[in-house]
């Protein structure tokens, strides 16, 4: 009878245990231990599942779906009482910023926010995050009743099974160590990026992938203290923690600064305890707004990067210099013991992590952020670009009004470059700091952001107004304002039963897309290349002249077509009764363009650069809806490319530049090809037999006149001596030709994001589209001798080469898909150029 009894008590409480019953570990529910084998997506994504199901601890949400179909979700870990309350601990925590209204209640607490594997071959992480959900339901519980801990256990779900699926076809039994083993040598594109090729740990700030788009509606619903992004490094380094790298963008707080660091002293009780390497204060900056650290770092919370030794050279195991072996086990504990101590000592310093967020906050709306406060866009700017920079802005949380009066202001004007009085007309769009998002808004306008140190690890301006080709100010105090209105007049248009042609403007890349749903559609479509007036209107190059002439085939779906593709992207197209123009040139004239339907090649593989062939993908399947078919490199010799009027070039390097492919593409060309060029693949045909391209060589003056002292260098300057030859990314104030048809749409000045000093002379041969002159440049960091070799330099060129041409994009318009206003000059070059 006793031992019945007690039996029955051990039974309760063993089942009293709150969910923990039939909670399995990893390596239960897997059936191997963590970092045995990779982990695919479904089984991380079942594991979640299944914590979620088996404990009160754990609440899952799915956020989306990947370009490829694959979950996106994040996991909800708190104590039982916060989940119960979850709701109000969330509410409460957006009131404490500002973004929604209220005062919160005294249930407030610590919000850590683990994102896991953004690099689809920095494996690691993923396989971290399973271990660190089950240590802090079943052992660090005391944490919970605190913080909030929210895991995106794989935010590039595409890249990592592309590079998982991949590993697992190419290693045996056991994992080969060995450097020189297959399993060490990824395939092109390699697993890091998403689908398209895009790197989305450098679009947080631009979201231009399904994945950010998706991923920053959820945290915005959380907007979390503490953000941890996970990565992999080289499998030579050492472990990477906070403090981060100078230069620190100077938005960032004294106590974001003072809490990566109490977050690095951390860890490092737990890395010397079992004497791990590692370093801080190296190579990762807090400068570039968009990447998973300094974003978060921008919306209030303390953003870090935390990077292993490993990425997809390591695989399961792979020899480290010192002679031993890097594992998959050794990277995930890694991370996993950085994770776990980010929750301790949030847990341990919630109530001083939380008010200082709201002081974050606080300080911001009362005081605005930087030296200008106010950002205006002008209302006379193109209406296209003002709305798409309308639609971010919102999609950022980020408020904005119009002004309520006229006048003037000191401040900086974009358009010239030059700082002094401004004239602010009613009306106008006004983007303040003095509100919750103002840290980020000053990080995404100011004109110049203040560079404390040239060694940085990307682009260092980008700033939205160049990157949307709008005109305005940034001020220095406050403008009245009034809340958003529809600025936009309907424009009437005549009513005509059978209209001679349809005209429509060509300025922006909606209009781009109106003219490839056409072209699919099979309407004949011709631009005009020189301006002209009609009934009374002006007309700029580049204005779409729809015919009825051409288009007798499609009978009455011609006029359906035209009108109901321009309703669908808001597009205005006026109908004309005749070819006969006022002033300029007849419809039937020489110099109205008829545009070939062109069949685009993309060449990509192996020996391309795998982000900008994504780049320019992406750019024609989701941007523009234009079909484009890639080549791979090693079919460059047995495609018939008479089927083709264009291809297009990304950077290429090694076998593939060899003689035999540059003959083919040169005699292409010569056929009547239209050969686009962009970025390095410029360095591929420089000095090269047929093209004109020719790299800038500095002049030489006689003799060697170097001071002899000036060649006792420092060692220990080796790195900022090479700095003043360098140009990481920044923004130059290019010269256009505007009667080019390659520059349609554009004005005589065009700010472009340079990246790299590749310098190339004017053409002798062809056309300068676009020069970078003396004082070209406009923003960001950019050596004094980098400053120097670009001067008087080929930005956009076009040369004709037999019946064809190549356009050479030495900067390129298509970057990572945020520098939007260069993207009509692509479109220039497929539709314009050739016909």
């Amino acid at each position: 009878m006793k031992r019945s009894i007690l039996l029955t008590l051990l039974l309760g409480l063993f089942l009293n245990i709150p969910g923990w019953a039939q909670i399995q570990s990893p390596a239960e529910y897997l059936g191997y231990e963590l970092g045995d084998q990779w982990t695919p997506h479904y089984k991380v994504l079942g594991y979640f599942q299944h914590m979620a199901d088996e404990s009160p601890l754990v609440t899952l949400t799915q956020y989306g779906k990947t370009n490829e179909g694959r979950e996106l979700v994040y996991v909800v870990v708190t104590s039982r009482e916060n989940q119960n309350n979850i709701e109000e601990i969330r509410q409460n925590n957006l009131k404490l910023t500002g973004l929604v209204e209220g005062e919160p209640t005294a249930n407030q607490k610590a919000i850590v926010w683990l994102s896991y594997n953004v690099h689809g071959n920095e494996t690691s992480s993923s396989e971290a995050a399973m271990k660190s959900i089950h240590e802090l339901v079943t052992q660090r519980t005391d944490w919970l009743n605190n913080t909030v801990v929210i895991m995106d256990p794989m935010i590039n779900p595409d890249g990592r099974d592309r590079y998982v699926n991949w590993y697992r076809t190419v290693v045996g039994e056991e994992f080969n160590p060995d450097h020189d083993a297959r399993e060490h040598h990824e395939p092109w594109p390699g697993g890091r990026t998403n689908h398209y090729h895009f790197d989305l740990n450098r679009d947080w700030a631009w979201q231009t992938q399904v994945e950010s788009r998706q991923r920053i509606i959820a945290y915005h619903e959380w907007m979390p203290h503490v953000h941890v992004d996970f990565h992999e490094q080289s499998y030579r380094s050492p472990y990477y923690f906070a403090p981060a790298a100078e230069p620190f963008h100077n938005a960032i707080t004294d106590w974001q600064r003072e809490y990566q660091t109490m977050i690095g002293k951390n860890h490092t009780k737990y890395f010397d305890k079992e004497g791990w390497l590692y370093f801080t204060k190296e190579s990762f900056d807090l400068f570039y707004p968009s990447y998973g650290d300094t974003w978060p770092t921008f919306n209030g919370a303390i953003g870090m990067t935390y990077e292993q030794a490993g990425g997809g050279f390591a695989g399961l195991g792979v020899y480290k210099p010192e002679g031993d072996i890097l594992t998959l086990k050794d990277r995930l504990l890694h991370h996993h013991t950085s994770g776990i101590s980010t929750v301790e000592i949030t847990s341990q310093n919630h109530e001083r992590v939380i008010n200082e967020f709201k002081t974050y906050f606080d300080n911001t709306i009362e005081n605005g952020s930087g030296q200008y406060k106010t950002f205006v866009v002008k209302k006379s700017s193109n209406p296209d670009k003002v709305s798409m920079l309308l639609q971010y802005l919102m999609k950022q949380k980020i408020e904005l009004g119009m002004a309520s009066r006229s006048s003037n202001a000191n401040g900086y004007d974009f358009s010239t470059g030059e700082a002094g009085r401004v004239s602010v007309e009613e009306g106008d769009y006004v983007i303040s700091t003095y509100q919750p998002k103002g840290t980020l808004v000053r990080a995404l306008f100011e004109p110049n952001p203040e560079l404390v140190d040239s060694l940085t690890y990307d682009i260092t301006a980008w700033e939205a107004h160049y990157a949307y080709g709008l005109d305005g100010y940034a001020v220095t105090g406050r403008i009245d304002t009034e809340p958003v209105q529809s600025t936009v007049e309907e424009e009437l248009t005549p009513t005509i039963e059978k209209p001679y042609a349809y005209l429509a403007k060509w300025n922006s890349l909606d209009d781009m897309k109106y003219l490839s749903q056409i072209l699919k559609k099979g309407v004949t479509v011709r631009y005009a290349e020189e301006a002209f007036i009609l009934n009374g209107n002006s007309y700029k190059p580049g204005t779409l002249i729809i015919t009825r002439n051409g288009n007798e085939n499609l009978g009455d779906r011609f006029d359906e077509i035209v009108k109901d593709e321009a309703a669908l992207l808001n597009r205005i197209v006026t109908p004309v009764e005749t070819g006969f123009v006022d002033s300029g040139k007849d419809f039937g004239s020489s110099s109205v363009r008829l545009i070939e339907t062109p069949k685009v090649a993309l060449i990509s593989g192996e020996g391309t650069s795998g982000n900008m062939v994504g780049h320019i993908w992406n750019f024609f399947d989701q941007q523009i809806d234009y079909p484009v078919t890639m080549i791979n490199t090693d079919d460059i010799g047995s495609v018939d490319w008479s089927d083709y009027q264009v291809i297009v070039m990304p950077t290429m390097y090694g076998s593939v530049t060899n003689d035999a492919n540059l003959s083919m593409i040169r005699e292409w060309v010569r056929n009547g090809g239209t050969l686009i060029a962009m970025d390095g693949a410029n360095s591929v045909l420089a000095g090269k037999e047929g093209f004109a391209l020719k790299r800038k060589t500095m002049d030489s003056e006689g003799e060697d006149d170097t001071d002899p002292k000036d060649k006792l260098r420092v060692y220990g300057n080796a790195e900022r001596e090479r700095a003043s030859d360098s140009n990481p990314g920044s923004i130059y104030e290019i010269s256009m030709d505007t009667t080019h048809p390659l520059a349609f749409g554009y004005d005589e000045t065009y700010l472009s994001l340079k990246r790299g000093t590749d310098a190339y002379e004017y053409l002798d041969n062809g056309w300068n589209v676009g020069a970078a002159k003396p004082g070209a440049h406009r923003s960001g960091f950019t050596g004094v001798d980098a400053q120097k070799e670009l001067e008087h330099t080929l930005t956009f060129g076009v040369q004709n080469m037999g019946a064809g041409e190549v356009v050479y994009m030495v900067d390129n318009p298509l970057f990572r898909g945020f520098w939007h206003n260069g993207k009509l000059l692509f479109g220039n070059a497929l539709f314009f150029v050739g016909n």
